[in-house]
């Protein structure tokens, strides 16, 4: 009985030691592609800076928030909406894997099916630390400032990377679904933009019709948002964190088992 169970362990250990291994070569192969493609890099990093600039120097003077510079009421927006638009290039990363018919590639090999969409996960999320970290450059350059502490900050950012991830899982649902990378990106966009726009990433939440801010006030980017910007800038934090947490594991806990159950059935 006690060697059965050893050796149902020792297969165990190895499955995972497998698909940690496959998903890590993957992430790699995602990582090398996206280092020699840099033009989709420089305008992946373009597109939150003009975000910046444009929200700073244009629109910032038009919008009264009280209590805060502008500046550093619109950072954690900018924090939270570059991350959610970055979880589109899942979809259309996998939609073109699947177009050029590389999918199919990584279905002959003797390699874990799940680690394929982990893998590409994993990437998108290392490229979206380092998209965080040029744009609190950018920030700081345009006058953002941190009002708590160096540790409350980078929780923030922790916050803000794995709810990305979990939105990266989601997205990869539609990279399956998608017949390719131009109707993955149809698809994916509509989908953002209500949830990032009628939040409280740009504007006060109370400026908004009453209608629009019972939405506005329990959608999770917003509760992300107001999370990042208690921790950045100060006041409340709790219940923000936790309402953030909750969001975040539900969304990965719902949608990751999904997307790898489509994948496994489907490829």
């Amino acid at each position: 009985m006690t060697i059965a169970v050893g050796r149902e362990e020792v297969i165990a250990q190895k499955g995972i030691g497998r698909f940690i291994s496959d998903m890590l070569v993957i992430a790699e192969r995602n990582l090398i592609a996206l280092v020699r493609i840099p033009q989709s890099l420089f305008f992946s990093s373009v597109q939150p800076i003009m975000f910046v600039l444009l929200f700073r120097y244009v629109f910032g003077g038009a919008i009264n928030v009280p209590g805060h510079s502008y500046v550093d009421f619109l950072m954690p927006g900018i924090f939270v909406q570059t991350v959610a638009f970055g979880s589109i290039g899942t979809a259309i990363g996998l939609a073109e894997d699947m177009q050029k018919g590389f999918i199919e590639r990584f279905r002959s090999l003797p390699m874990a099916r799940s680690a394929v969409l982990a893998g590409r996960t994993t990437a998108d999320l290392v490229r979206n630390v380092g998209v965080l970290i040029l744009i609190t450059i950018v920030g700081m350059l345009v006058g953002f400032r941190i009002h708590t502490n160096a540790l409350a900050f980078i929780g923030g950012m922790g916050l803000i990377l794995l709810f990305a991830y979990g939105l990266s899982w989601g997205f990869s649902i539609i990279g399956l679904i998608a017949p390719n990378t131009e109707t993955a990106q149809v698809m994916s966009f509509p989908l953002l933009f209500p949830l990032t726009f009628a939040s409280s990433a740009f504007v006060p939440v109370q400026s908004m019709p009453g209608w629009l801010q019972s939405f506005a006030n329990n959608q999770p980017i917003s509760i992300l948002v107001d999370a990042m910007r208690a921790l950045s800038n100060g006041g409340p934090t709790a219940g923000y964190v936790v309402k953030s947490l909750i969001w975040s594991v539900v969304i990965l806990a719902v949608l990751a088992p999904y997307a790898a159950r489509r994948f496994r059935r489907s490829y």
